[in-house]
């Protein structure tokens, strides 16, 4: 029974010290692993965890070294120091502003960039989140003003794409994209400085593209004012969900096909905005260049995107 106590003491007062001496591991993300120590390894740092009592890792990329040898440098000066309760409060702060502002779509992948269309893909069985280069088309009737990222095509048009498929390949047939409904540079300027009227969070659609050697046709598309919009044909049912920060996830109902597809922003009377996303389906293609990869298990866990309402 003795002996039973003093095992118990010893275990405590080891939990105890355990406790007193972790530190933290601050993330680029705001957030933060408490860990008594940890090593670098190359691309890796491992790390043990005071919550766990086990060893895990995250990639070196995503640890912001600077904030965690401050907040160890206050902590070491007193844990009750007027920096390390201000760093606390930053660090909250930025959390916050975080969470709000870019959602989290998969562990460890987060949408930072407002001016930046996002691919959420799965290669070889592993969820990767790549950026969706914005390219400008070519149309071959007039064009009548210049709004957002580039030039607007009004009535029927036929909008071309250079090259036979897009830089950015999805593997799995049903990839999630996100845009941030708010964030584009020009957003609210006409080349006449007009102010054109509000438009709608679910304004995005995607559309299978029609091949053309050594290019991709976007299908023709008419002045909504006359009742008609993107041919039935080409166009993908998707479902569309608000996030925070302006951010709108875009994904099909059903698989997709193996083919080329652009993500179009509609702009009611003025037609499209000539930039599209464009994408391919092909589960053969390689891995996309610089894609990040989600966490993996041990590694900093998962919180799903708030979400404010379907369409």
């Amino acid at each position: 029974m003795v002996l039973a106590g003093l095992v118990f003491l010893l275990l405590s007062l080891a939990h105890s010290s355990a406790q007193q001496t972790a530190k933290r591991l601050i993330l680029k993300d705001g957030s933060y692993q408490s860990a008594t120590k940890w090593e670098v390894h190359g691309d890796r740092v491992r790390y043990y965890s005071a919550d766990r009592a086990e060893w895990e890792e995250v990639p070196n990329s995503m640890v912001d070294w600077a904030a965690t040898n401050k907040y160890e440098k206050d902590r070491q000066a007193g844990a009750a120091s007027p920096e390390a309760i201000a760093l606390n409060k930053e660090l909250e702060a930025d959390r916050a502003a975080r969470d709000a502002n870019a959602p989290q779509v998969a562990p460890g992948l987060r949408l930072d960039d407002t001016n930046a269309g996002y691919l959420l893909d799965t290669f070889q069985g592993q969820q990767q989140l790549g950026r969706l280069k914005q390219d400008g088309g070519t149309v071959e009737h007039s064009i009548r003003k210049t709004i957002f990222h580039g030039n607007v095509a009004g009535g029927p048009s036929q909008i071309f794409l250079a090259g036979a498929h897009a830089s950015a390949q999805a593997h799995a047939p049903l990839p999630s994209l996100y845009v941030n409904a708010g964030a584009t540079p020009d957003a609210g300027r006409s080349s006449h400085g007009a102010q054109p009227p509000s438009l709608p969070w679910d304004r995005f659609r995607i559309v299978s593209l029609d091949l053309r050697p050594d290019k991709r046709l976007v299908p023709s598309i008419k002045n909504p004012s006359s009742g008609d919009v993107i041919e039935q044909e080409n166009l993908v049912k998707t479902t569309d969900e608000q996030l925070t920060g302006g951010w709108v996830k875009i994904t099909p109902v059903a698989p997709l096909s193996q083919g080329e597809y652009a993500l179009v922003e509609l702009l009611g009377d003025e037609g499209i905005n000539l930039y599209v996303w464009d994408f391919a389906i092909n589960p053969d293609a390689p891995a996309n260049q610089n894609a990040e990869q989600a966490s993996q298990p041990g590694m900093p866990a998962a919180m799903d995107p708030p979400k404010l309402k379907g369409r």
